[in-house]
């Protein structure tokens, strides 16, 4: 097979924190085909909506703020900060300066945003790999943000979700969470979505976002990363693939070879929907709060026309102990306030005057 380049860290690289953020709205897939007309089966249940007063900086200021308290540790110690992202609220001004100066990691700190389709968190995490194995900073943080856009009526106006993910990294094993063991990357260019610059919303081929796009990808990715190290799926107890729907990463692990129990605990697109650059940070902090010591976690991101990076991951001795210092995903889930399409389109600035 065609393969991906390997990263392993020179030194080894830990998960000390790490933080998601979900917005109190939702709105369900039922209501928005009701406005549609839609009568086909739908592909998540209900999606994450930004409130009036939230954006993608808002969400990842959250996030980080999460991440710091399970790292245990002050912002300004933060040497690096990696936005991922496809929705900043700022056409030319970044999301990672604000999230620094919100956290007290500024002035000395490295800081940039990355666009890079779904992927673009873990291009930022692999980023961050080579900063901290390198010694250049003691920790780093990568979010993952999106507010995800879909035209009204669209078939992604019923799979696009808002949320955020942050990951604090460091070389010091104390209280680790988890260890990255290793990554891998399986780039091409072949775009099955995407937006010009002046356009509102995105554009999307449908022939190519399962096939060559997606599954492609992510099973070469994940084949590469798993050869290179000699393992195969036997070897890992969770499963964690970009979610745009609830299909395709059930698919991908069944191309794999893994069965579905061990993607379940991670797919968060059915009741979120699909947040972009956040889904799979999300998924990977949702399987935190369950893991056991010792256990090993395969995450496979995607974006369109960017491909998919995959990373080995062993949870450490600190996870258990580290859940609850900061909200778990599973609470925020419980507190949910459904909205009509009327509100969602309020909310969401549909209808311009």
């Amino acid at each position: 097979m065609e393969r991906g380049v390997l990263v392993r860290p020179s030194n080894e690289v830990y998960i000390v924190g790490y933080g998601a953020y979900i917005p109190l709205y939702s709105i369900e897939d039922g209501e928005i085909a009701r406005v549609w007309g839609r009568s086909a089966a739908l592909p998540v249940k209900e999606k994450a909506v930004v409130g009036p007063d939230e954006d993608s900086a808002t969400l990842a200021v959250q996030a980080a703020r999460y991440a710091l308290r399970r790292a245990s540790i002050r912002g300004e110690e933060i040497g690096a900060i990696f936005t991922g992202t496809e929705s900043k609220p700022y056409a030319v001004k970044p999301i990672s300066t604000i999230v620094a100066e919100a956290i007290g990691a500024t002035p000395s700190v490295i800081a940039a945003d990355l666009e890079f389709a779904c992927k673009a968190a873990t291009t930022g995490l692999q980023a961050l790999l080579g900063l901290l194995s390198s010694g250049m900073i003691n920790y780093g943080m990568v979010i993952g943000v999106d507010t995800a856009q879909g035209r009204p009526g669209d078939e992604l106006e019923y799979t696009a979700g808002c949320g955020s993910a942050a990951l604090i990294l460091s070389t010091k094993s104390e209280e680790a969470v988890a260890r990255i063991e290793a990554s891998s990357s399986y780039v091409t260019d072949t775009p099955d979505f995407w937006r010009r610059e002046g356009e509102r919303y995105p554009n999307h081929a449908f022939r190519f976002t399962g096939e060559p796009a997606y599954f492609r990808h992510i099973v070469g990715a994940a084949k590469a990363l798993m050869e290179e190290l000699g393992r195969g799926p036997k070897d890992y107890d969770y499963v964690i693939f970009h979610q745009p729907n609830s299909k395709f990463p059930l698919r991908a692990a069944k191309m794999l070879g893994f069965p579905k129990e061990k993607v379940l605990p991670g797919l968060l697109s059915p009741i979120i929907g699909n947040t972009y650059a956040a889904i799979v940070l999300m998924g990977l902090c949702k399987v935190l709060e369950q893991a056991s010591p010792g256990q090993r976690i395969l995450l496979v991101s995607f974006g369109s026309g960017a491909g998919s990076d995959a990373f080995s991951i062993i949870v450490e001795e600190g996870a258990p102990e580290k859940r609850y210092r900061a909200p778990e995903l599973e609470e925020l889930l419980k507190v949910r306030v459904k909205i009509d399409y009327a509100m969602y389109a309020k909310f969401r600035n549909l209808i311009v005057g």
